[in-house]
């Protein structure tokens, strides 16, 4: 969250199982509804496939399976989270974006170093603090490493 002390984010909160995630908004090009997934063979198993986004082809990443959680069907309340990486347009699939919200730099605390340490957390920038509880904060461009977009695009 590049922000200057006292300032505030704006952050678009989505859920993923049980656990809240924010991104912040200014990588958030647009959120849609799921379409026709068309899938792709011998891509990886986090990608989806890709779809037709008003002319351009998507390609469709599962965040829950990029997360390494079980993956679900996609319901009414799914959504895709499009972002601008590297030239590429990506969606990112989500169970259901709740609400955008405010948090002020005071309330984002660094992760623990035990967590940081791991490969998989090199998407994950925080921990927001809202009254109603915590919330994971993550960097939609570091959800994909150059080599795997370059692959996809």
């Amino acid at each position: 969250m590049q922000t200057m002390r006292g300032e505030t984010v704006q952050v678009i909160v989505f859920k993923l199982g049980d656990e809240r995630y924010g991104v912040d908004i200014s990588q958030v090009r647009e959120i849609i509804r799921p379409s026709l997934i068309t899938r792709i063979p011998n891509a990886p198993d986090f990608v989806e496939g890709v779809i037709n986004l008003r002319g351009q082809i998507t390609t469709i990443v599962n965040l829950r399976k990029r997360f390494g959680l079980l993956p679900k069907a996609i319901d009414n309340d799914t959504r895709i989270i499009v972002v601008e990486y590297n030239n590429a347009v990506i969606g990112m699939m989500v169970d259901t974006v709740n609400e955008v919200k405010y948090l002020s730099q005071k309330d984002i605390e660094a992760l623990p170093s035990i967590i940081t340490a791991r490969e998989e957390a090199k998407f994950l920038k925080g921990v927001g603090k809202l009254p109603d509880g915590l919330l994971i904060l993550i960097d939609l461009n570091k959800v994909l490493n150059e080599g795997e977009v370059e692959k996809i695009k």
